[in-house]
């Protein structure tokens, strides 16, 4: 599908207050995340996956923690990018945010 339509995306529900949609090629994926929970006291369990990873701070305030790296405060229009492997989470400050992920290759799961 080339184009996706606001509208026709489906919205699938991560966690109450945290909710996803997407598009993909073959091998790229992009994925909004719309939160609407925060502030969080703590930052969402850390995860991994082998997927490649970069991400774009559309909406609100987020700390990015990263295996191995310093903990960093990102504000709108801040990016990060995850290697395949890499332990992170991100934990957001308001009461509202988004992010837009891209993943590499696709996250199967999320289909």
């Amino acid at each position: 599908m080339a184009v996706l339509k606001e509208t026709e995306a489906e919205l699938v529900i991560i966690k109450e207050g945290v909710r996803r949609k997407l598009i993909h090629a073959e091998n790229l994926m992009m994925v909004v995340i719309d939160f609407e929970n925060g502030p969080w006291n703590v930052p969402d369990p850390p995860h991994r996956h082998v997927h490649e990873q970069t991400s774009y701070v559309a909406e609100g305030e987020f700390i990015f923690f990263c295996e191995g790296e310093t903990e960093e405060k990102l504000m709108p229009g801040d990016m990060f990018s995850v290697p395949s492997n890499k332990l992170h989470a991100v934990q957001l400050l308001t009461n509202t945010g988004r992010l837009v992920d891209c993943f590499n290759p696709i996250r199967e799961e999320f289909l």
